[in-house]
């Protein structure tokens, strides 16, 4: 019991010095701060320190106020949102006054029509063939030097110069049909090594050029042709014809000699009446056999020809025309 209150005792004392080591600060927490105050004092440890001894921890002076920009917002300045114009890029990429060279045209463009156009553009130009055909030409239209064949139907030729087809070395072909050509110079046809093939048919030839050594097809049909105006073994001369049109002509009798070359000789509605022995035999030199002349039209001429059994024995077969 005694040891119980002597406990009792000695835990009373102790409390009654505890608050009284302290009494100022049971007197604060007694008092009940005012609104707003909550944070007036802050007790670290055994200190009390206020807002207003902040000023001395801390310089609030040396900081900057920072800048007030209110409702405005940086903005990118820009000199100019201009698109570029076609101008400007083409000077950007081209070089300043570029030397401009005319366009050179050479070859098929260069030829001048009687119309004061290329020919090309007069006429059709394939490759290395030109057609003229009803293009109201009046003259041979200078040619592109590469054309080998040309076509220069249904217009209104009426001469060929001398000059014509000058240099044209590749020239094979030649169709002028269905033109008024009345004349050709001697030396339009004769230099042009490669001709193999002239047309002149529907024309108003009455007479014949010199013809190069190599054509092997000639038509001359529909014209005026008389024999005078054949020159004497002007056909002899051309060993590799085979293919001779005369017919619808003036002829009055069969022009000759011919080439052993021949294969087919059109001479029908002519005004032929007669014709030699030697015509397509020689019977006094023996000639071998015209086996590759097949084809001979005398048909619509006044000749007789039972009268001449013995100018077709060597021939390998008669020719078409009247035998009564």
């Amino acid at each position: 019991m005694r040891l119980l209150a002597f406990l009792s005792l000695l835990a009373l004392v102790l409390h009654e010095a505890g608050t009284a080591s302290l009494p100022g600060e049971r007197k604060r927490e007694e008092q009940s701060p005012e609104e707003g105050d909550t944070y007036a004092f802050l007790h670290v440890g055994n200190y009390a320190l206020s807002l207003e001894d902040y000023g001395d921890v801390i310089d609030l002076s040396s900081y900057e106020e920072p800048a007030n920009y209110g409702d405005q917002t940086p903005e990118a300045k820009v000199d100019s949102l201009t698109l570029p114009t076609r101008t400007s890029l083409s000077q950007s990429t081209v070089a300043p006054n570029p030397t401009m060279t005319k366009p050179t045209t050479t070859g098929l463009l260069t030829s001048q029509s009687s119309h004061d156009l290329p020919t090309c553009l007069v006429c059709v130009c394939l490759g290395s063939s030109v057609y003229c055909d009803d293009a109201d030409l009046k003259n041979i239209p200078p040619l592109p030097q590469m054309t080998t064949y040309l076509y220069a139907r249904f217009n209104h030729i009426s001469h060929i110069q001398a000059g014509d087809f000058k240099g044209l070395t590749k020239l094979k072909r030649i169709d002028l049909s269905s033109n008024s050509i009345s004349s050709i110079h001697n030396d339009a046809f004769r230099l042009l090594p490669a001709l193999q093939d002239l047309i002149l048919s529907e024309n108003q030839l009455a007479a014949l050029p010199v013809l190069p050594s190599g054509i092997e097809f000639l038509d001359v049909r529909l014209n005026r042709l008389r024999n005078s105006g054949i020159q004497p073994e002007a056909f002899a001369a051309l060993e590799k014809l085979q293919f001779l049109y005369l017919a619808d002509n003036l002829l009055d009798s069969i022009p000759g000699p011919l080439p052993l070359s021949l294969r087919s000789l059109h001479l029908q509605n002519n005004v032929i009446e007669t014709m030699e022995r030697d015509t397509f035999c020689d019977p006094g030199e023996h000639s071998p056999e015209r086996r590759q002349l097949e084809d001979i039209r005398l048909d619509r001429n006044p000749i007789n020809l039972s009268l001449f059994p013995e100018a077709y024995f060597c021939l390998p077969r008669l020719p078409v025309g009247r035998f009564t």
